[in-house]
């Protein structure tokens, strides 16, 4: 877990209501794009089932999911609880994670970037995977990041 400021950006019109709309259709109907999965955690004061689509990434063996955005709901749902559901289609995927402390982050930061920084890129103030590695230390603290430790 980070001692940063929280920090959050929030996604445009075109991200929330067509780009997240239809990756999260496709997932839903058992299509991943470039990885995605629909995270399922329980809300903080609701305690109902909340639902984002995400990028689930694996190196070298290992599986995490990235916050490009920051501290987002999903976040600070599955800091209270630990666990969630990757849904895929049908398939679902009971998770328990761990946060990572920022000084674990930047090699996952510059994986997640060279996968996805089309599509994610504008989070990140212009860093991208050939960014000098202080660079991705500057911007670790702003992007949560948890290790699926197992279902």
């Amino acid at each position: 877990m980070t001692d940063a400021v929280p920090h959050y950006k929030k996604p445009d019109w075109f991200t929330k209501h067509v780009f997240n709309v239809v990756v999260a259709a496709f997932t839903r109907l058992g299509l991943s794009v470039w990885g995605s999965r629909v995270l399922e955690t329980t809300g903080r004061t609701s305690g109902l089932p909340r639902r984002t689509p995400v990028n689930l990434l694996t190196v070298d063996g290992t599986q995490y999911l990235l916050a490009p955005r920051g501290e987002t709901h999903w976040v600070r749902n599955i800091r209270i609880t630990g666990n969630g559901t990757l849904v895929i289609g049908r398939r679902r995927q009971p998770i328990q994670v761990e946060e990572l402390a920022d000084i674990e982050k930047p090699d996952i930061l510059r994986a997640y970037l060279k996968r996805w920084k089309a599509e994610v890129g504008v989070f990140f103030d212009g860093v991208s995977a050939d960014s000098a590695p202080e660079e991705l230390d500057r911007i670790a603290p702003r992007h949560p990041i948890f290790r699926i430790t197992g279902g």
